[in-house]
């Protein structure tokens, strides 16, 4: 079949028509499929979103939980004075306290300057800080129950913890001449421990 400059001025338009048609439906095609990818880059940035918030929403449970479990124990310690300031006027009173509740013959004492604390055992105390403050305590006893007293009634109800580092007793009356004049003198040291809270940012 031959076709003739007749024939192909016929077909022109439709031909251009056609290619218009083809041109067309692949923009379309084109548009769509980026328009998925889009769609589909949106989805997963949606989907990510939603994770972190989930496991945002779940570590904010845990914290809730941990925070209601151990919020009484915290403030225990506050009020112990183990978590904050040193409370030095309140270790002083409860001595000299001790001292009339038992009957003692007197207790002096001198505290050195706190200090950072790192124990050769293991602790983990996480963003706080241990601190200890070193007091020297020398005091004229009847006898050792004496000193085991003062040691068991020092904690009291508003003093942190102490660990005694060291004690040394001396014999001072070989021969007493009455029951309640001291024959021994002890002056030992103590360690008293606080932490304090993590500072927060501004």
């Amino acid at each position: 079949m031959n076709l003739t400059m007749v024939d192909l001025r016929k077909l022109q338009i439709p031909l251009v028509t056609l290619l218009m048609a083809v041109v067309f439906a692949w923009f379309m095609v084109s548009s769509a499929d980026s328009r998925e990818s889009k769609a589909q880059e949106a989805l997963q940035t949606q989907q990510a979103a939603l994770d972190q918030a989930r496991q945002q929403y779940q570590s904010s449970g845990s914290e809730k939980s941990n925070i209601a479990k151990y919020l009484p124990i915290y403030q225990t310690l506050i009020n112990r004075g183990f978590v904050g300031e040193e409370q030095r006027l309140d270790w002083i009173s409860d001595l000299r306290n001790i001292n009339q509740r038992y009957k003692l013959f007197g207790v002096s004492y001198s505290i050195a300057m706190q200090e950072d604390y790192k124990p050769k055992f293991p602790i983990n105390v996480g963003n706080f800080k241990l601190h200890r403050s070193v007091m020297k305590l020398t005091l004229a006893m009847l006898d050792e129950e004496d000193l085991i007293s003062l040691f068991t009634a020092l904690p009291g109800e508003i003093n942190p913890p102490f660990m005694p580092r060291d004690c040394t007793i001396t014999q001072t009356n070989n021969n007493p001449r009455g029951k309640f004049e001291p024959n021994l003198n002890a002056t030992c040291d103590i360690d008293w421990l606080t932490i304090a809270e993590p500072k927060t940012l501004p």
